[in-house]
């Protein structure tokens, strides 16, 4: 087969193709995924499914004068492929490589920063709209997913869409799954027009039949057009998205390249707001991704042959945990419920659905419902677990302060993959929930140090009769022997290690690492105190301060952003107290934090064993 790839560094050079060797391309271009995934890891299903569609957009279109929105972006691979980036491709979230999603900053065909879902429809219409202002003739395409479709804002941006009545491609990629199986009303929906590819023919049949009817008079065209009317509600497969305002066209082969570019030729004509349902498979040419979407939505490096994961066999994680511990809790509890936003799986929460169908709630995308519906639960007395990344909370935050901690109800969050998540970058890093989570009256935060504690935080929570959130790291457990933990005081901190030179408060995830540099700063005559401070609010106040008292240093370590953190809550009691203990603050810094490692990213920022036993040293030296 001849190297098309090699040829293809922009989508000019798509234009002098054959269908032929569009084809080509794309088995090319599928390869080059798979190999390059299986040694970083990536967004790998939603990729291969959209590369015939991406081929016919940039074979059509003139990017970046003609503006792709991508939603989420995890499904952009091909897009960065084809618009020069395939010698970077092997780097792809690697640390200082190119991200795993669209990022204006390399390129100019990425036309928005994007990593969450069902944002794309309403940043194609601001683009719309100031094309228009500014008198240009681009044509602006936004490629949403129907698991995307599921969550509110992209209905609004539907909706506004089809009043405005804008020039815009609105190209549904449906492939019945998001990161999950899709669930709801609009997932059925989506499932009878699938099924029914007739009947938009018969809709433009329909049309053709009425127009063709002699108008002797008023009342016969408007009879004519009530006819019409009536029966497009029988027969027009699209009906939903029409009552918005937009012509519906489709369904259609997504894997047709020359069916593709017929449609959004048409789209182009037809004018307004026009949306192309395309029916794709996500896993498309790589039968282990096929067979099972979800498994391959997101991966590490993998074996080719057999679809397997490289490396060692991991330890439990604290997803794992948390999942056992809430089944185990709900056995003796039938107030128990567990709600999540589409990742059943992602958060653990798979094995409570198999075990409670009847007290599981997968909302879809649709985060801030989720949060009301937790809310709803437990204003008639029971216990709901909203579970979501810590990410994708920050999209729930005013339902958390308006629904849930005004009425103070004991909805309890279970914040998963809190702090530095590693390659997925800026817009999934978990390090801004203690910031905004502390500072809302009502509300409880903590996070524990390791496995046995967060078992005893999800039972404090389950018991807990106001609003509480528990944030735990993404990976593995720290591996400590399995006890049966005391039961939890809110607001009562542990002292780990006695020192009589100074202090370290530590929350979650930076205990044990504190406790080691305590430990071997002492071979050195620095004797350090250790508290791991389970609680960011409230905090331990009484030990707080009394160590402020008895050291002249005491440093805070947190995986979170300075700005707003637990550093800063202990700053505010210290000052607020008038303590004139010298106070160093370790955590991430006004920045958001790019894609790499987590341990890559915990060593640049000064966070690993290395950076935090420097930091100590330096300023302990300082006197």
């Amino acid at each position: 087969m001849d190297d098309l790839l090699s040829k293809v560094n922009s989508p000019q050079d798509l234009k002098g193709l054959s269908m032929d060797n569009l084809y080509k391309l794309a088995q090319q271009i599928r390869d080059e995924i798979i190999i390059n995934l299986s040694q970083t890891g990536g967004h790998l299903a939603s990729s291969l499914g959209v590369v015939e569609l991406t081929i016919a957009l940039h074979s059509i279109l003139d990017s970046p004068k003609d503006k792709i929105i991508w939603d989420v972006g995890h499904q952009a691979y091909a897009h960065k492929i084809l618009t020069g980036r395939r010698e970077d491709f092997k780097t792809l979230r690697r640390l200082d490589g190119i991200s795993g999603f669209p990022k204006r900053s390399e390129s100019v065909h990425d036309q928005v920063d994007v990593g969450h879902s069902s944002t794309s429809i309403s940043a194609a219409l601001g683009i719309a709209c100031a094309r228009d202002i500014k008198g240009d003739g681009d044509t602006v395409v936004a490629v949403i997913g129907d698991g995307a479709l599921t969550a509110g804002m992209a209905f609004e941006a539907l909706n506004h869409a089809g009043h405005l009545k804008k020039d815009m491609i609105v190209i549904l990629n449906d492939n019945e799954m998001s990161i999950s199986k899709n669930v709801g009303a609009i997932s059925n929906y989506l499932d009878k027009l699938r099924t029914n590819p007739k009947i938009h023919r018969a809709k433009k049949d329909l049309g053709h039949l009425i127009n063709a009817i002699p108008a002797f008079g008023d009342h016969l065209l408007k009879t004519a057009n009530r006819v019409k009317n009536s029966l497009k509600y029988l027969l027009v497969s699209g009906i939903l998205f029409e009552e918005f305002g937009f012509t519906y066209l489709g369904p259609v082969d997504g894997h047709n390249i020359r069916v593709l570019q017929e449609h959004i030729k048409d789209a182009q004509n037809i004018g307004g707001p026009v949306l192309i349902h395309a029916i794709t498979t996500k896993g498309k040419g790589y039968t282990p991704a096929e067979e099972e979407p979800s498994k391959f939505h997101g991966v590490g490096p993998f074996n080719i042959r057999t679809g397997e994961g490289r490396g060692k066999k991991k330890r439990r994680t604290y997803t794992n945990i948390f999942s056992q511990t809430l089944v185990d809790l709900a056995k003796e509890d039938s107030d128990i419920v567990a709600i999540t936003a589409a990742m059943p799986s992602g958060t653990g929460l798979n094995k409570f659905a198999k075990e409670f169908p009847k007290r599981f709630y997968d909302v879809g995308i649709a985060e801030q419902h989720a949060i009301t519906l937790g809310a709803g639960l437990a204003l008639n007395g029971v216990k709901p677990f909203v579970t979501l990344y810590s990410t994708f909370l920050q999209r729930g935050y005013d339902q958390v302060m308006h629904d849930v901690c005004i009425q103070n109800l004991p909805v309890k969050l279970a914040i998963d993959r809190a702090g530095i998540v590693g390659r997925d970058g800026e817009t999934h890093q978990g390090v801004f929930d203690y910031a905004f989570l502390r500072h809302l009256p009502n509300m409880t935060v903590m996070a524990p140090k390791d496995e046995n504690e967060l078992r005893a935080m999800i039972k404090l929570a389950a018991n807990y009769n106001r609003p509480i959130a528990v944030r735990y790291p993404r990976g593995e457990v720290i591996g400590v022997e399995r006890v049966e933990v005391e039961d939890l005081e809110v607001g009562k901190a542990e002292v780990l290690r006695e020192g009589k030179d100074g202090a370290i408060l530590a929350i979650g995830s930076m205990v044990y690492p504190s406790l080691e540099v305590a430990n071997g700063l002492a071979t050195e005559g620095i004797e350090l105190t250790v508290v791991n401070s389970r609680f960011v609010k409230p905090l331990d106040q009484e030990l707080i301060l009394d160590l402020a008292d008895k050291f002249n240093r005491v440093f805070t370590i947190e995986e979170h952003v300075l700005q707003g953190g637990f550093g800063s809550a202990i700053a505010e009691l210290l000052v607020d107290n008038d303590s004139n203990v010298k106070l160093t603050r370790m955590g991430l810094p006004d920045k958001f934090i790019e894609h790499g490692s987590s341990e890559e990213l915990l060593a640049r920022y000064g966070l690993d064993i290395k950076g935090i036993r420097k930091r100590i040293k330096e300023v302990m030296q300082e006197g």
